[in-house]
């Protein structure tokens, strides 16, 4: 396995032909001052840039007009100097020259169109014509020339969709309709399979050896067929950039179970890629490293190179304050694998019901889980389930033959399954994407959808938020639960009559009637339990706390307290925790991370200029969080607890009589503190 260092710099450097004194400000001693005021131990440096024009002298691609010496072997021997290490970048889908040059090789859309990224901006090129061939020399070339690169990194390498004469031509020869999405569909798997061997043989063509990424931005699913293609993953997640700060715990739960060793991918921009003059506060890249170690990753911070090649000092400062954070804390995130009791079935890569998004309901699924503190893994159909106590089925996931079968000896084993909505269904023989019927014995007939929309819950006494007692209005619509043989865990009350003309009552909907109740909102059976509702898909969109709270009720049906892992009193919602194991070491850490977040932005008039208009969570302030106490069931005899790296021991440290169980607490957490527990 390829093994990635941990302080990482992604340098853009997507540089118009239409500016001069490219590199003329490069000083080996700043650039390297730069580099050790940031703590970086990598940075990943320019070949080739979405303008399609090359950093160094080539005999295939287009130098920058305006660079007059070999800019990319300058910033590399500077590094090597200081020992950072220099993975090398290559734009693989976006060459503004080649387009301009062959727009021939552009992808085009079913339209008839071309497929631009934005206007103006970048064209995307296809995969399936001579472009290839030119990318292909490009880096040869670039691994030729420097072999002493750390790795190659390709960068906007999905296949697209495309229309154009070339793919027309071999789909049309292939007996495929190019008018039929699920033909185009089967095509370009084709282009981009064709594409990862290609690329990868070009990589390697030096040196076998050589590690390779190909970025595709969200890795979530990752088709495991293509993994040979890749040393190691790159997950970009910027929070700031549209992503949010929980669309990477998702995507790192998720790629770390395929055995690779891989980083995490935030910038230092206050928006997103591409920002220059943009530095967010410091304190949130000190939270987005906690998070990345926390999960399991290295840390990659993004930064933007300005023409003239120098680093901005207050960017590495930024960054250092974080990064010499990292550098104290890599002896205990070095080699760890996540410790979970719940598995999360990635609804993204299964057959999924029409009606919702399969990412929608992830989310949802993935947030509830990380404000209720439950330790978790996600999971596809490939990966093994029985280290688990509970298997989640989100909202819309359809159970084929296979996956029945693997559910099935996952029950017989003892294990624990969730459904919601319509997951747990087969697929209608006749129409796909339409659920047949439920494939499980929850103690209930799960029949036909509810008529009406939204309706309400009143959850059982120890499902339910202690605040309430009265119905929660719920935006998805419900399936229809008579209770059979099993136990209800809350009603359904449909509203008087459905929101339309001429029947309406108050500004949204109408409420719900008492005497209504008569289906279930959710039962269990032995240890099986469904819920009526697209719950997780209603909490991506709504975030109800009260519809949290109920979902970790059945939850806590399905997975007793006395059996879960970790246990955090009073810890606030929006804190993070995760479990790590390291095995080497004899030892577990425990990770907990928090600050506070505000939603800002995405409010726009006329006369401002933005690429992005969307609404951000900004982190400035961190706050600490004093006595935090933590239970942590560990099922193995414990030496030893401390606090990492200060290596002070906790408060009120309490260890039952066989070493399995202990308890503490945290005098103060400020963004985040480990704990290591070491056994015997």
């Amino acid at each position: 396995m390829h093994h990635l260092r941990f302080r990482q710099v992604h340098l853009d450097f997507h540089t118009s032909p239409f500016i001069e004194g490219i590199g003329t400000a490069f000083q080996k001693e700043k650039f390297q001052q730069a580099l050790l005021e940031g703590h970086v131990d990598s940075i990943t440096l320019f070949s080739k840039c979405h303008h399609g024009l090359s950093y160094h002298p080539t005999s295939v691609g287009i130098m920058h007009p305006h660079l007059t010496f070999d800019l990319l072997r300058a910033q590399m021997d500077a590094c090597k100097e200081i020992g950072v290490a220099t993975p090398v970048y290559l734009s693989a889908g976006f060459d503004q020259e080649m387009a301009q040059k062959h727009p021939e090789w552009r992808v085009v859309r079913n339209d008839g169109k071309l497929a631009p990224h934005t206007e103006p901006g970048f064209a995307f090129m296809c995969f399936n014509t001579g472009y290839l061939d030119y990318l292909c020399e490009q880096i040869k070339e670039a691994v030729r020339l420097f072999p002493d690169a750390n790795g190659i990194f390709l960068d906007i390498t999905e296949a697209r969709d495309c229309c154009c004469a070339t793919c027309v031509q071999e789909m049309l020869r292939q007996g495929l309709d190019p008018n039929v999405w699920e033909d185009r569909e089967k095509h370009r798997h084709q282009v981009q399979q064709r594409y990862f061997e290609r690329t990868t043989e070009a990589v390697r063509s030096a040196n076998p050896n050589m590690p390779v990424f190909h970025n595709f931005g969200n890795m979530v699913p990752f088709k495991g067929k293509n993994q040979k293609f890749f040393s190691h993953f790159e997950l970009e997640s910027l929070p700031t950039g549209g992503w949010g700060y929980d669309h990477f715990p998702l995507s790192a739960l998720y790629i770390e179970r395929r055995g690779y060793d891989f980083l995490g991918m935030t910038g230092k921009f206050n928006y997103s890629w591409g920002e220059f003059g943009g530095l967010k506060h410091p304190n949130a890249l000190r939270y987005e490293c906690a998070a990345m170690l926390a999960f399991g990753a290295k840390c990659s911070i993004g930064d933007q190179c300005h023409p003239d090649g120098h680093l901005e000092p207050g960017t590495y400062r930024t960054i250092g304050a974080a990064y010499a954070e990292v550098e104290q804390k890599e002896p205990w995130c070095a080699d760890t694998r996540n410790r979970a009791d719940v598995g999360l079935i990635l609804a993204e890569s299964c057959r999924c019901a029409n009606g919702v998004g399969a990412r929608t309901a992830d989310f949802g699924a993935s947030r509830i889980l990380l404000e209720e503190h439950i330790l978790f893994d996600v999971l596809d159909l490939d990966y093994d389930f029985s280290p688990y106590k509970l298997i989640v089925v989100p909202d819309c996931v359809l159970v084929d033959p296979a996956l029945k079968t693997k559910l099935d000896t996952y029950l017989a084993g003892g294990g624990r399954l969730l459904f919601s909505g319509d997951a747990g269904f087969s697929e209608s023989p006749e129409k796909r994407g339409v659920p047949d019927r439920f494939l499980f014995d929850a103690g209930a007939e799960i029949g036909e959808m509810s008529p009406f929309l939204p309706d309400y819950v009143l959850p059982a006494p120890d499902c339910r938020a202690s605040y309430m007692d009265s119905p929660m209005v719920m935006y998805t619509r419900s399936r229809r639960v008579r209770v059979t043989d099993g136990e209800a865990l809350g009603d359904v009350f449909d509203p008087y009559f459905n929101r339309s003309f001429p029947r309406f009552c108050s500004h949204q909907h109408t409420p719900y009637a008492p005497d209504s109740t008569g289906f279930a909102a959710a039962v269990i059976k032995g240890n099986v339990a469904y819920i009526a509702h697209r719950v997780f898909a209603q909490y991506a969109d709504r975030c109800g706390v009260t519809d949290r709270t109920f979902v970790a009720g059945v939850i806590r049906r399905l997975l007793p307290d006395a059996k879960r892992s970790v246990s955090l009193p009073r810890y606030p919602s929006s804190a993070r925790v995760t479990l790590r194991t390291q095995p080497r070491q004899n030892r577990e850490i425990l990770h907990l991370f928090y600050a506070e977040k505000n939603l800002r932005g995405g409010i726009r008039d006329d006369g401002v200029l933005a690429n992005y208009a969307y609404p951000i969570e900004v982190i400035e302030n961190l706050c600490p969080l004093r006595n935090v106490d933590v239970k942590l069931n560990t099922g193995k005899p414990v030496a030893s607890v401390r606090l990492v790296p200060s290596g002070e021991s906790p408060e009120s440290l309490s260890i039952s009589p066989d070493g399995r169980e202990i308890s503490f607490t945290v005098p103060e957490l400020l963004c985040h503190q480990m704990v290591e527990v070491a056994y015997r």
